[in-house]
């Protein structure tokens, strides 16, 4: 059974990701789907409009054959190691042959040449890099131009043209870097996204929009009726459900007061020995707090804002003061070192045969509860601890739900 793997957040999943989904079946010509999936808190550093169980049953019934979750200490990631993560999740699986992306441009080519010279970072691109960034650009956007000024010093001036600073081909091209440095045997694709943007706040097609677009229209401007014709039925109606009974939809709204808590009650030293804390943004963070407008979680942001740091960058930050993340759970070792386990959320009939495959094949044991593992593994304690962390937030959960994690089983459709 020929598989291929998607990298998703789902949040939610909308009539775009069907369409790559079917589209990555076609050009891979696979019989199945793999999908690695962040679980309650995301890649842009904010929780999921809904929860990472009811995003599960939303990939299955789009076409999912078997949904692993990306651990939180990937999940939460800038690119880099956001790609890490997920690639060396669906390596170790052994059951997957190819993994397909979505791109602006659909070019795989200009990323793969890019990854093959950036892959170990060389001493003329870091000098490229950290002359960006010393003139206080953001790092994404440091990063996107130190890749096409080491393309041009190598004469690949066709490549050295490309658009490295859209969001999927920054993601992309770091898919493709951890893709070589994990030696992977899997099969790199990359379709064109269709129609809507993926940062694009409006809508301006019948049929699809971006989760961005959504989102805004569930949360607040707009309707999930006028939403209902940019998502499959099935998302729809989940989406219905879980509004109905009080689980969504969740913003960081839902977490101000604990995240204000976080902040005051730790001294600057404190909030130093967190993850993505650094270059003063404790210092930053204290004196932000008595000039607040109101306590929400807008206000705190406008705050922050500095050209230096972006949106997603300083929600990246504030997550980690939310959920504890500290520095020493995040150093480069032990991020390279990749994925302990493989925890399976759910999967479909023909899923059950990939993961008997794959508790054969794979290089980390599968894991269908985080009850009782073969072993302690510190990312499944911060994906625990982040899950009961979202539920604290969701005004319908109850404090069995808080244990989800540890009682729950895969969801199988």
């Amino acid at each position: 059974m020929r598989t291929v793997g998607l990298i998703v957040e789902y949040n939610p999943f909308h009539n775009g990701h069907s369409y790559h989904l079917q589209q990555s079946l076609k050009i891979t010509k696979a019989d199945a789907v793999v999908a690695v999936m962040s679980g309650n808190f995301l890649q842009r550093g904010e929780p999921a409009l809904v929860d990472k169980w009811t995003r599960t049953r939303m990939a299955l019934a789009g076409g999912c054959d078997v949904v692993i979750e990306l651990p939180v200490a990937y999940a939460t990631q800038a690119a880099e190691w956001f790609a890490y993560g997920a690639v060396s999740l669906l390596e170790s699986t052994g059951v997957v042959d190819a993994f397909c992306f979505g791109t602006e441009s659909g070019q795989l080519s200009p990323l793969r040449r890019a990854a093959e010279l950036a892959a170990h970072e060389p001493e003329p691109f870091k000098r490229l890099l950290k002359e960006r960034l010393d003139t206080g650009v953001a790092y994404p956007q440091a990063y996107s131009g130190a890749i096409a000024a080491y393309l041009a010093q190598q004469g690949d001036e066709d490549s050295a043209g490309f658009s490295f600073d859209q969001p999927n081909h920054t993601l992309g091209l770091h898919y493709l870097i951890a893709h070589r440095r994990l030696g992977s045997r899997m099969e790199p694709y990359t379709i064109a996204r269709e129609k809507a943007d993926y940062n694009q706040t409006t809508i301006t097609d019948v049929r699809i929009a971006s989760a961005t677009a959504i989102r805004k229209l569930v949360l607040g401007e707009g309707s999930l009726a006028e939403a209902a014709s940019y998502v499959p039925t099935s998302t729809c109606d989940l989406l219905a459900e879980s509004i109905e009974r009080g689980l969504a939809p969740v913003s960081w709204d839902n977490y101000i007061h604990p995240l204000l808590h976080g902040i005051v009650t730790r001294s600057a030293e404190q909030l130093s020995q967190l993850h993505e804390l650094a270059e003063g943004l404790e210092y930053r963070l204290l004196q932000s707090i008595p000039q607040l407008a109101d306590c929400t979680f807008e206000s705190l942001l406008e705050q922050l804002k500095t050209k230096r740091y972006t949106r997603t960058k300083l929600q990246r930050a504030l997550l980690s003061v939310l959920l504890g993340h500290a520095k020493h759970d995040f150093t480069a070792e032990q991020l390279r070192s990749g994925t302990e386990y493989i925890r399976v959320l759910g999967f479909t009939d023909k899923g059950r045969e990939l993961l008997r495959r794959m508790k054969r094949t794979a290089a980390v044991p599968v894991l269908m509860s985080a009850a009782r593992p073969p072993q302690t593994y510190r990312y499944l304690e911060l994906d625990t601890a982040a899950s009961a962390a979202y539920w604290l937030g969701v005004p319908g959960a109850s404090a069995a739900d808080l244990y989800r994690d540890f009682r729950d089983r895969p969801i199988i459709v």
